[in-house]
């Protein structure tokens, strides 16, 4: 190896080395995420993206009017959409619960609420309800809803413990708690582990706060319907 081919992979070594120490600080100061205190599974970030939320490709991977369809939607009901979003699913359920209903739709982000809001009145919906919720409180009143829905949410809550609590008390006696959640079994369904529910999971967690586990409805593409009754 000659003297200049020498000073070259000495260069190389060293900027290898400098970009090998970044990477390890860039590592290093990754967030941990939380693990539920039962079951210890890793609680995923929260979704921000609207667009992501709206994407056309949603309606062919979780088929949305079947799914409320098959939870059983109706005219009249009072129905809480937690974790709403940009209302992908408000908009849908408002007009099936129709002017007799009401859609509680609360979120922890004012800035997707805002979309939400402005959706619904261009459509003219009189019967949606904005709520902006804490990570600990869905901020409902008592004992006033009759379904509350989370569709791809709960594994988000970073404080599953608290926010069940809170929906408990929201929910009218014999009120069912309703979660849309990818197939954890499944690991073939191309979403991240933390984003989606084993129904185990679901059951340990959601039974320790005073909820009765119904039934798991199947049917949907990706997901599975777990249902839960106060």
């Amino acid at each position: 190896m000659t003297r200049l081919e020498r000073v070259r992979l000495f260069g190389l070594v060293a900027v290898l080395g400098l970009a090998s120490l970044y990477i390890g600080l860039r590592v290093g100061v990754r967030p941990t995420p939380a693990l539920h205190p039962l079951t210890g599974r890793p609680i995923a970030g929260i979704a921000t993206d609207a667009a992501w939320m709206e994407r056309a490709s949603r309606e062919r991977e979780e088929d949305p009017a079947r799914a409320l369809a098959l939870i059983g939607i109706r005219a009249g009901m009072v129905v809480a959409d937690i974790g709403a979003g940009s209302g992908y699913m408000t908009m849908k359920i408002a007009p099936l619960v129709g002017p007799a209903g009401k859609v509680y739709a609360t979120d922890i982000q004012p800035r997707l609420l805002a979309i939400l809001q402005s959706k619904a009145r261009a459509a003219g919906l009189t019967n949606v309800e904005i709520v902006l919720g804490s990570d600990t409180d869905a901020r409902l009143p008592d004992q006033a809803i009759d379904l509350v829905l989370l569709v791809d949410v709960y594994h988000e809550f970073s404080h599953p413990q608290e926010m069940l609590r809170s929906i408990r008390r929201s929910l009218k006696n014999g009120g069912r708690l309703v979660l849309i959640e990818y197939r954890g079994e499944d690991p073939s369904i191309p979403i991240a582990p933390t984003h989606r529910m084993r129904v185990d999971v679901a059951r340990r967690e959601i039974e320790a706060e005073g909820f009765t586990f119904d039934q798991v409805i199947d049917g949907l593409p990706r997901q599975h319907i777990i249902v839960f009754r106060r």
